[in-house]
């Protein structure tokens, strides 16, 4: 037995089985850091990394203190954005199934406040949620924040960016004062050492080193005239060919024109920003991760909560102006001991940031020449699904069985020609190949899933 195994820890043997079968065999740093402390019952602030692992860390946390038998709010975590929320509940869920019945709800914006109002009024053991929509539960007294023993923010760095964290504070203010807290987030800075004080009690500090080993991400910076950037962007597309990649840009107008530039140069890419409603994010989002569209151009917070561990490249299209938010980015590669690719452009009018990045990281960076590509350029190849939309979801009872068995059943199609199936409370994404899913389209229109036809599109990506 190493200090590294979970069975280390004082976990039940129900649930060191349920680790296992998910493949957690050893802890990674983060968790071996903090999960003594967490399950310790210690207030903690911890600094990681997006990818390391902070979620099964605080979530076996949760778990460690819940009582099952008693239907009441007795953890709240708080997350940025949606996407992040529906992240978290999922691996909440994953490490409960050893542990009985419990219910983890996500009450986020974007989705009716009805069937969350419902699922409260049935109780529920564990919340995860966005600020807005925690704060309109709470001022309509349809959440009871009372018995919660375990409060977790996180990525509270983002929240701050966010302007979230003043309605962070009040939502905190409503759960017992007596509570173990833990706040998680990549950055540390001033702006929440501030209200980390108030909102925790002697707590104890973790840092995962933030720097990311060069032999797990490999990084090239490269300078180019600001009218070239998108063509570059496309250059270094073209000559890499990752399978997915996700390109940074600035703000949310480079973001929306970087993708339709580099749609109009046939790679199959969507823009992801804060101008986008919930429904768009929701379709973008269920393109990318079930690879009908293989680039995702983005903002630095729509990005935030996504959850791709076979990210093989990411572009800095624009420098960000903080070197953490740099290493932050970089980091969306080159997950779980998976090799990755960082690849940014840098203007002229950059070159100080860049200088920041160097300073930051404590060694000199790599630049390089563009790539000198084979002309005439190809057109890129497609993304190798088509994303089915099916406009019914978890509210009309529909269960990923139920799509498969119709759409390889009357539908016509193979198991292999069905890809990823996800399912929303109101919508389901199927994942199609691409060579098959116009032609089979009309067919599909007719086929019944469950009894009846389904209203259905095929989103273009």
């Amino acid at each position: 037995m190493t200090t590294h195994a979970f069975s280390s820890l004082p976990l039940t043997p129900a649930q060191l089985d349920n680790l296992a079968q998910m493949g957690y065999a050893d802890m990674t740093p983060i968790q071996e850091q903090s999960l003594p402390l967490i399950l310790e019952g210690r207030d903690l602030i911890a600094q990681a990394k997006t990818g390391s692992g902070k979620t099964a860390a605080f979530g076996l946390g949760i778990l460690h203190r819940l009582d099952p038998a008693r239907w009441a709010v007795q953890a709240l975590v708080i997350c940025p954005t949606r996407e992040l929320s529906e992240q978290v509940a999922v691996e909440l869920r994953r490490l409960a199934r050893s542990e009985g019945n419990i219910k983890v709800l996500t009450l986020t914006g974007g989705a009716s406040a009805r069937p969350q109002n419902e699922s409260l009024a049935h109780g529920t053991h564990i919340v995860v949620g966005t600020p807005g929509r925690l704060l309109d539960h709470l001022m309509r007294r349809t959440l009871d924040l009372s018995a919660v023993h375990t409060l977790v923010l996180d990525e509270a760095d983002r929240m701050v960016d966010m302007g979230f964290f003043p309605d962070v504070v009040e939502i905190v203010d409503a759960c017992p004062v007596k509570r173990q807290t833990m706040l998680f987030s990549a950055t540390y800075p001033d702006s929440i050492r501030e209200d980390a004080d108030r909102l925790l009690e002697n707590p104890a500090m973790v840092r995962v080193e933030a720097l990311h080993d060069d032999s797990q991400i490999e990084q090239h910076f490269y300078e180019v005239d600001e009218t070239e950037r998108f063509k570059a962007a496309a250059c270094l597309l073209h000559h890499f060919q990752p399978e997915s990649a996700l390109v940074f840009c600035n703000t949310k107008a480079a973001c929306a024109d970087l993708a339709g530039y580099l749609q109009r140069e046939g790679f199959t890419a969507l823009a992801l920003h804060g101008d986008k409603d919930q429904r768009d994010r929701d379709d973008v989002l269920a393109q990318f991760t079930n690879h009908s569209c293989n680039i995702l151009v983005a903002t630095d917070v729509a990005a935030r909560g996504l959850d791709i561990p076979a990210l093989s490249m990411v572009i800095n299209a624009e420098l960000p102006r903080d070197a953490q938010v740099h290493v932050h980015r970089i980091g969306r590669t080159g997950r779980m001991q998976e090799k990755g690719l960082a690849l940014s452009l840098c203007g002229p009018e950059e070159k100080y940031v860049a200088s920041r990045i160097e300073k930051y990281v404590g060694q000199p960076l790599s630049w390089g020449p563009l790539p000198r590509l084979k002309t005439p350029l190809g057109r890129p190849a497609k993304a190798p699904m088509v994303t089915l939309l099916v406009l019914g979801g978890k509210k009309a009872k529909l269960r990923p069985g139920d799509l498969l068995g119709a759409l390889t059943g009357d539908g016509g199609l193979t198991r292999e020609q069905v890809g990823k199936i996800s399912i929303t409370d109101q919508v389901s994404y199927v994942a199609l190949d691409r060579g098959i899913a116009r032609a089979a389209f009309p067919r599909l229109c007719q086929t019944l899933i469950k009894g009846k036809k389904q209203r259905m599109k095929l989103l273009s990506g």
